[in-house]
């Protein structure tokens, strides 16, 4: 256990680090934020930060030296970081966890292997073989990167008339994952805590919109039926213990109109589908983060309200004096300075009496 007073290492300096160090505070720790950039929205609150490379490793060296565990914020972190600094200092989760995580193969591989469905995918590494893999898949697909790309970067719809040779271009990679398009009725996520001990705890699944490949809505509790969300919340626990993660794993997974859960993708972080826990939760994901990297009891997962979270967006942003009008909604913003397409610059929480 790392006791209140310890300092806690956060690779990234982004919103999800920014609010990980403000929940980290409320329990008494110290957060050193570790990223190449100098003013980075988690940087501003605290006064720990080191500025450097991930590839720095005397950097990498100094910062072990000054934290007591190190965990990260997002899962691009090189994996030979993550590598030298869990020879100095506890990782959590770990490099295995994270290797995983950010390649999109060795993902749905690992997923296949533990017996969790999820839609057919092919490897191909060639323009060539893109064709051959949407005769096996089926004409609608889409196409991403396997490592990389987020909030649909690095990512290609794939219909009949997609021209294939555009469609690799613009993934714009070496090796690719096709992916079978699903019809589903609707796209959920579980976010599950687990500790030093084994012991785990998983939020209510949630249902989240999309906008041009960007979260926009996450409403929770998820409309669904209650057996699809005891399989979802069992899937995601399942996935977290043979990950071994100590930390928080988000499964995100799509919903088909005859009831079949998919396991769409895994991040093993705080995830932004989990961001009205915040206002909405006994635990917050985020303390519940904290209380899982440092080897505290787990937190309760319960709701008190019902809630909708909207992410701000880019120039959504100047919309904050709306939500402040409203008494039962919540506003958070991240501090990123100049909005720009794509961003997320904030989000609303509005709160609703539990149904």
């Amino acid at each position: 256990m790392i006791e209140p007073g310890g300092t806690i290492g956060i690779l990234g300096g982004g919103q999800l680090g920014r609010m990980t160090a403000l929940a980290a505070a409320t329990l008494g720790y110290r957060c050193h934020i570790f990223c190449p950039e100098p003013d980075s929205p988690a940087k501003r609150v605290t006064a720990l930060a080191t500025t450097a490379e991930y590839d720095d490793r005397a950097a990498l060296a100094t910062f072990a030296a000054a934290v007591d565990v190190v965990t990260f914020e997002f899962e691009n972190v090189p994996a030979a970081t993550v590598d030298l600094l869990a020879a100095l200092k506890p990782v959590r989760p770990g490099p295995d966890a994270l290797r995983i995580a950010q390649d999109r193969l060795k993902e749905k591989d690992f997923l296949r292997a533990i017996d969790v469905a999820t839609a057919p995918y092919q490897e191909v590494a060639s323009e060539e073989a893109l064709a051959r893999a949407l005769r096996d898949i089926g004409p609608h697909g889409v196409l991403k990167t396997v490592r990389l790309g987020y909030d649909g970067k690095g990512q290609v719809m794939i219909r009949p008339d997609t021209d294939l040779t555009a469609a690799w271009r613009q993934m714009g990679a070496e090796i690719g994952i096709l992916e079978s398009f699903v019809d589903f009725a609707c796209e959920i996520s579980v976010i599950v805590a687990r500790g030093t001990n084994g012991s785990s705890a998983a939020y209510v699944p949630v249902e989240n919109q999309h906008s041009h490949h960007i979260l926009d809505t996450t409403i929770a509790p998820a409309r669904i039926a209650p057996e699809i969300a005891m399989r979802a919340e069992a899937i995601a626990r399942h996935v977290a213990d043979r990950l071994d993660i100590v930390g928080l794993l988000a499964v995100e997974m799509f919903v088909t109109a005859g009831g079949e859960v998919l396991v769409n993708e895994i991040a093993p972080r705080p995830h932004n589908s989990g961001h009205w826990t915040i206002d909405a939760c006994i635990t917050s994901q985020f303390e519940q983060f904290v209380r899982a990297i440092c080897g505290l009891p787990l937190g309760s997962p319960e709701r008190h309200s019902d809630a909708v979270m909207k992410n701000l967006v880019g120039d959504d942003v100047g919309k904050w004096r709306e939500a402040l009008n409203e008494p039962a909604a919540k506003l958070h913003l991240y501090d990123k300075g100049t909005p720009r397409p794509g961003r997320k610059m904030g989000h609303v929480t509005r709160l609703l009496p539990r149904r």
